[in-house]
């Protein structure tokens, strides 16, 4: 297989798992990222300044916001059938009550770091009513999630502002996007080393169709020795450095496709999402939110405003196996490629946290580096 420019590196130039050679199964997207789902758009808000001692309120800071628009800009509220699921329920991501009573997702999704979340949440119902002459009802419930930023960043110093979430809705678009320490990943730390914001995509065919599934990780969880890849244990080898004295951490995913899927069959995707971070050696510690959310852009028509029946149209139960691997295989590019896309990053009180080192690791799984030339 052709490996695209855009597989081997990011917009910026940092090397993605493909440019290294890693042999990742299933067929990417143009851009293998959430954005090869037509109309999905992402925006970033990265906010990176200061350094030394952490004094509250002033720094250092390391986050912002990730704003994911399923139906891009111009149908922003237009609702989506969407499922979810929790593998483990230590954080948040708010409107999921009401994606599991209705059974869709209405608005955009943004990501950001911990104590930040209720701001994002409100900020995106007033980025809501300022960018549409009627929201389609009387109210808004947005889905926002959030993962622990607090070693690199000055959490309780509260510097995301409405103006951060605005620029991340407003900047949003399509085609190749930046991954590792960017938006709401730009503090994060996954298996001890520099982690983020990660996305992969594969072309399916199912039920006589070719369709496009994206998925999206802000990756923030693991211990080093847990760090697995390509089913080999790197991590037990790729020693020191560790930042963090326990299992802690969460991550966040949203996977999307254009497939016609209903949502108890988009809560079977969200479930296939634990496979995938498996497959890079988690466990789901007790400290950890890991918490997924699957939408299908299809059936626009049907989350139309107006009354009377609507149609919606759907892949049967038994054509779904090629939807549900390739949710585990851009799970499991997405997580690696949020630490081989990064850089060391060092934070609040001076801490360093490593970048996943190139050379070491294909090493241990017998690869030479591929230039991105």
């Amino acid at each position: 297989m052709q490996i695209k420019e855009e597989w081997r590196a990011t917009p910026s130039g940092l090397l993605r798992a493909r440019g290294l050679g890693l042999a990742l199964g299933g067929q990417p997207g143009p851009f293998n990222a959430i954005t090869d789902v037509a109309n999905v758009e992402v925006g970033y808000t990265t906010l990176i300044k200061g350094s030394g001692p952490l004094v509250r309120g002033s720094g250092p800071v390391r986050t912002g916001v990730t704003a994911i628009l399923p139906r891009g800009r111009g149908r922003a509220q237009l609702a989506c059938a969407a499922g979810g699921f929790s593998l483990n329920g230590n954080g948040e991501m708010t409107g999921m009550i009401w994606v599991e009573e209705s059974g869709q997702c209405e608005g955009p999704i943004a990501i950001t770091n911990t104590h930040s979340l209720g701001l994002v949440r409100d900020a995106l119902v007033k980025w809501n009513v300022r960018s549409s002459a009627s929201m389609g009802q009387l109210w808004g419930l947005p889905v926002v999630g959030e993962t622990y930023d607090g070693e690199l960043n000055d959490i309780n110093g509260f510097h995301v502002t409405d103006q951060d979430v605005f620029a991340a809705l407003d900047g949003a678009g399509s085609g190749p996007i930046e991954q590792g320490s960017v938006g709401g990943g730009t503090g994060m730390i996954a298996y001890d080393f520099k982690g983020g914001s990660g996305s992969a995509s594969r072309i399916v065919e199912a039920g006589g169709g070719s369709w496009i599934l994206g998925s999206f990780v802000q990756a923030n969880f693991g211990i080093r020795s847990e760090l697995t890849v390509l089913g080999v244990p790197v991590g037990r080898h790729l020693r020191g450095g560790e930042v963090r004295s326990r299992p802690m951490g969460s991550v966040i995913a949203v996977v999307i496709t254009d497939a016609p899927l209903l949502p108890h069959q988009l809560k079977r995707l969200a479930r296939r999402v634990p496979l995938g971070l498996a497959r890079t050696g988690s466990v789901s510690h007790n400290g950890s939110g890991d918490i997924f959310i699957a939408l299908s852009t299809a059936n626009a028509d049907a989350f139309a405003a107006g009354e009377g029946p609507r149609a919606m149209a759907f892949l049967p139960n038994d054509e779904l196996d090629s939807l549900f691997e390739a949710t585990v295989e851009t799970i499991e590019e997405a997580v690696i490629d949020a630490m081989v896309a990064n850089r060391p990053m060092t934070g609040a009180n001076d801490l360093e946290v490593r970048a996943l080192p190139h050379e070491a690791l294909m090493a241990l799984l017998g690869k030479r580096i591929v230039s991105s030339e």
